[in-house]
């Protein structure tokens, strides 16, 4: 059976889902990979995941990633296939959701990929591990997959590849080695004071000052405390505080969110996070603040004997593959994990989906994580399942 592609993209785009929520979209990975026949399909890893083997024979094992999770963001692209989902966050909130960092055509991609290997068994030999990964975004579904035994109950791997949509022009393929994304880290740091009326402030110890004194000073970290040929990232996303003008609250919670490309870098930025948050309570006469970081990503770091190898096998196949250096980009991405736990080189590499036209007529053009992200699904599928089947075949041809 012949999928349609443009279709089942379509129809993943309207029906996001958030991170461990994504029942409805792992059904349709498992009924669609029972379609093409020949694959194993195992649902239900780390929570929602969905692992597809399919096996030719003795060689190579290769596991090709794509994730499947939607972000908490309210479409405005104006498609006819956009999103009106909604789903409750983590907080329990109800939020509109939003396919806007292109995983809903990255499970198209390797859907794509796996019939086309699976109608071609002839030419190739080895082992493809499909794994359909959950709560990407949240930088959870890596390690719940592996934590589920994902190395253990499946062939395991000579090499791990995926791909990632980019806001770069459809048929660009760009593959780098060495450090490719950033580590990536939450802290979620609690101000504890005692609150009083607003009009008796010598009453209270106030954490809002604290607080708001700390995410000032929080910008100091990497202007003062990273080298200028480094790079780090200290973003507080998060300020929530009391409930009326007239009350002084018992507390205020500031949530960051770090980026680094390199670990001691990393290490540094969270220690000095650490420090400031610690002083500038001490300051305020309050006691010592709660702190507690989430688990994060590491940098994500392409082999570079691996990237040479799989962007051969791309350019040949996709014009416009290109060798790509990475510079200071600072998104995170918790792929890697799974080539740690296996023990195997990494390969990630970014594949445009947007329109040629924009790029030359100097638009606007939306990036990941945008309202107004929309890749031109028509003519981005057949390129990425081709860059996809092209990096797979490098190893089991």
């Amino acid at each position: 059976m012949t999928l349609d592609l443009l279709s089942l993209y379509q129809d993943l785009h309207a029906h996001p889902e958030l991170g461990f929520q994504e029942h409805r979209t792992a059904g349709i990975v498992a009924d669609r990979l029972a379609e093409i026949g020949g694959i194993e399909v195992t649902t239900g890893v780390g929570g929602t995941g969905v692992v597809g083997v399919l096996a030719n024979g003795e060689g190579p094992v290769v596991w090709l990633r794509a994730d499947m999770d939607g972000l908490p963001v309210q479409e405005r692209t104006g498609l006819p296939y956009a999103s009106q989902h909604r789903g409750t966050d983590e907080d329990g909130n109800d939020v509109p959701t939003m396919h806007a960092c292109g995983h809903d055509i990255h499970v198209t991609w390797l859907l794509g990929t796996l019939e086309r290997l699976a109608a071609t068994t002839d030419d190739w030999h080895g082992t493809v591990v499909a794994v359909f990964q959950p709560a990407e975004e949240v930088i959870s579904g890596a390690r719940a997959m592996v934590e589920d035994g994902l190395v253990d109950r499946f062939p395991k791997p000579d090499v791990v590849l995926g791909q990632h949509s980019a806001p770069a022009p459809v048929g660009i393929v760009a593959i780098g080695s060495g450090p490719v994304m950033a580590s990536s880290d939450r802290l979620t740091v609690t101000f504890n004071g005692r609150g009083a009326h607003g009009s008796a402030p010598q009453a209270s110890l106030d954490p809002v000052v604290t607080a708001a004194s700390a995410v000032v000073r929080l910008q100091t970290v990497v202007s003062r405390e990273v080298s200028p040929s480094d790079a780090g990232v200290v973003t507080v996303g998060s300020f929530h505080a009391g409930t009326r003008a007239n009350i002084i609250p018992d507390q205020a919670v500031i949530e960051i969110s770090t980026r680094a490309r390199n670990e001691e870098t990393r290490a540094r930025i969270i220690a000095s996070i650490e420090r400031i948050v610690r002083a500038e309570s001490d300051a305020g006469g309050l006691p010592e603040p709660t702190i507690v970081r989430s688990p994060g990503a590491e940098v994500t770091v392409n082999d570079a004997e691996s990237a040479a190898r799989v962007f051969a096998a791309v350019s040949a196949a996709v014009p416009g593959a290109r060798e790509l250096e990475i510079g200071l980009a600072m998104a995170s991405e918790d792929v890697g994990q799974l080539a740690t736990a296996a023990g195997v080189p990494l390969v990630y590499w970014f594949t445009g989906i947007t329109d040629p036209e924009l790029f030359r007529r100097g638009e606007d053009i939306p990036s990941n994580h945008s309202p107004f992200y929309a890749p031109q699904a028509e003519t981005a599928i057949p390129v990425g399942v081709d860059a996809l089947v092209a990096a797979t075949r490098a190893y089991v041809a």
